[in-house]
């Protein structure tokens, strides 16, 4: 195994995310303006992105920053634009949380919230009436939320679980203080309410999970698997610009979205052909379905609230990531306006992805076989007691495809009793609400440029009669999506039912027009009743499909402040003028994901769950684009063969 590793410093690329050279201009402009007094965080500091319209021109574009800053003293929370070329700031706005939202949960907030519960009496009496002190326990800083509860409005607010962490070094996530949930008011900086049902049988499962006890005897049988590219990677990357195999693309990082992949296209026939102007997962959450009073409240909004980029992990060789690696160190702003590297925290290289065709021909008297190969983008992120990981794959054959990938520990509560209709039981006592993880994909699609459509394809019965004596026909029906409000769609597995973009002004060889399809997997969308609190929050959730007329303004399917958000922002603000959709510059918001009944298996950590999506060339192009695959050579394989007939060959 090898590994590169690429600082993101140099600038040669209007999407390249800030250095740490730039967020440092951005910090020191900001102090200099009286910006950044002692009560003052930065809650997002990132590239303000420039117009794509700019981009398109492909001139010169001014080099610009978004910053959000929040007055930990009293809360004042203003977004500002600093222009890096200018050296000025160039856009203001006073954000009212009241109205609209408050700014992202603060880091300097995760660890705050402990020392407030630990000065406050009724915290400390409702731990003694448990037997604890507030030194053995630690508490979860969790994400209040929107529920009208009487004096919240306004506040900036947390809501605390507690969980007793006996030594340094344990995982607490075993044992739950339930029936007890604080509500923090981090500008005030004091408890404003404190439920507490009493003190009750709480379980004290072993969450420790490389512990010896728990392990046994680690295995002794698996052999080393080694994955090697004696002549090195066949992608390059010459700054950001990435481009491996006919695929070409831009890398880049935001501290909310995390990785930002934009310009995405592909080599074919001498030209090159755009798909995607800008592709991220503009947003996540994750609602808990148990209406306990000290639970009902759960949702949290990893993307808006707690910010996946800015909590991305560094990466480490041969336990993240196998094989030939590339690494890029994007870096972010601290509250403070630092800039702080993530080391390694973008992982790029190639995968064998098994077999792209064969087949054996008797007539022919030939055999042929070609292998798949894939390009990985990935990076991943730990939100509490959650790490998830956002992996984008590019294939030979111009497939494009997204995977999450959810691990980590399930959150865990006491489990009430037996058939509770709410939690599943992991360990004895120890229950795990059940819960969904609810992704939003932005894709801003230019598939062979920007005058696109969306089709809705649907498997189509056709009764048993004239035309059709013996019932086998089916065929497949295709709905055009003209108005934004006709977008707002569901999958259906029974129907087979994917979206079609199609180019309305280019046809392929056989004169249909050239599309790439997306292929959900369909699963649940947001469970929460319509009129709840969380379905305001996150309508993104409730469709799997919205497609929207591009506009700069609008990035994000909740809205720009998430956090504590009131009424219903993002997507169906964004659809309320029911624009054409029909051949226009047209944005898809996919939304999708899991819904988790947890296993016992899944305690004490969570074996990998998997989901995503697949963006497919239908018609794109006028034949198979990896018929120039070449075979594969086998200096590198080995064969094992059993009996005296065997053999291994190509």
């Amino acid at each position: 195994m090898n590994t590169t590793t690429v600082a993101i410093e140099r600038r040669t690329h209007p999407m390249d995310p800030l250095s740490a050279e730039e967020i440092t201009a951005v910090r020191d402009h900001l102090v200099e303006e009286g910006r950044l007094g002692e009560t003052v965080r930065v809650a997002y500091l990132s590239l303000k992105e420039p117009a794509k319209a700019l981009l398109r021109e492909g001139s010169d574009v001014p080099r610009e920053a978004r910053a959000i800053l929040l007055d930990t003293a009293t809360g004042a929370t203003t977004d500002l634009v600093v222009s890096l070329t200018e050296g000025r700031i160039v856009a203001e706005a006073a954000v009212d949380p009241a109205l609209v939202g408050q700014a992202p949960v603060l880091l300097e907030e995760f660890a705050s919230i402990e020392s407030i519960l630990a000065a406050d009496e009724g915290w400390r009496a409702a731990l003694a009436a448990r037997g604890l002190t507030p030194d053995q326990v630690r508490v979860a800083p969790l994400s209040a939320g929107l529920f009208d509860y009487e004096g919240e409005e306004g506040r900036r607010l947390l809501r605390g679980l507690a969980f007793v962490q006996r030594e340094p070094g344990e995982y607490a996530w075993g044992h739950p203080v339930d029936q007890l949930v604080a509500f923090v008011d981090m500008i005030e900086r004091r408890v404003v309410r404190i439920l507490d049902d009493g003190p009750s049988d709480d379980p004290l499962a072993n969450g420790n999970f490389e512990a010896p006890e728990l392990t046994g005897p680690l295995r002794t049988d698996l052999k080393p698997l080694h994955i090697t590219q004696p002549d090195g990677p066949s992608f390059t990357l010459d700054g950001n610009v990435l481009r491996w195999q006919k695929w070409d693309l831009h890398v880049g990082f935001d501290a909310r979205e995390g990785l930002v992949l934009s310009q995405i296209g592909f080599a074919d026939g001498g030209r090159r052909r755009s798909i995607i102007d800008r592709a991220s997962i503009a947003e996540m959450v994750v609602p808990y379905g148990d209406p306990a009073p000290y639970r009902s409240w759960q949702n949290y909004f990893d993307t808006g609230e707690y910010l996946v980029g800015r909590d991305a992990n560094s990466l480490e060789l041969g336990c993240d990531c196998l094989g030939e690696i590339t690494y890029l160190s994007p870096v972010v702003a601290d509250d403070f306006g630092n800039p702080r590297e993530i080391t390694q925290g973008i992982c790029i290289h190639e995968e064998d992805f098994g077999l792209l065709w064969k087949h054996t021909d008797e007539w022919a008297n030939h055999t042929s076989t070609r292998r798949q190969r894939r390009l990985v983008v990935s990076f991943f992120t730990t939100v509490g007691n959650y790490d998830y990981g956002f992996y984008w794959y590019f294939y030979l054959d111009g497939t494009i495809q997204f995977e999450a990938k959810a691990t980590g520990i399930v959150f865990t509560a006491r489990y009430p009793g037996t058939d509770y209709p709410y939690a599943s039981q992991i360990a004895p006592g120890l229950g795990a609400p059940f819960h969904q993880h609810l992704f939003c994909a932005r894709l801003d699609m230019a598939v062979d440029g920007d005058r696109n459509a969306v089709h809705e394809l649907d498997l189509q019965r056709v009764p048993k009669g004239e035309g059709n004596p013996h019932g086998n026909a089916f065929t497949r029906s295709r709905r055009v999506l003209g108005t934004e409000t006709e977008a707002r769609r569901r999958a259906d597995g029974s129907l087979g039912r994917v979206w079609d973009i199609v180019n309305t002004e280019r046809t392929n060889v056989v004169g249909e027009p050239v599309a790439y399809t997306l292929i959900p997997q369909g699963l649940p969308t947001l469970a929460a009743a319509d009129d709840s609190s969380i379905s305001r929050r996150a309508a993104f959730a409730t469709e799997h499909l919205w497609v929207t007329r591009f506009a700069e303004d609008e990035r994000f399917p909740a809205g720009d402040f998430v956090n504590q958000s009131v009424g219903s922002p993002g997507l169906p603000e964004y659809i309320r003028k029911d624009r054409s959709i029909d051949g226009e510059d047209i944005v898809l918001w996919h939304s999708f994901g899991l819904t988790h009944f947890p296993r016992v298996e899944d305690w004490p950590i969570m074996p990998v769950d998997y989901t995503g999506f697949t963006l497919k060339p239908n018609g794109f192009f006028d034949r198979n684009p990896a018929l120039d695959v070449p075979p594969s050579p086998s200096a590198h394989a080995a064969c094992h063969t059993v009996g005296d007939d065997a053999g291994c060959h190509c």
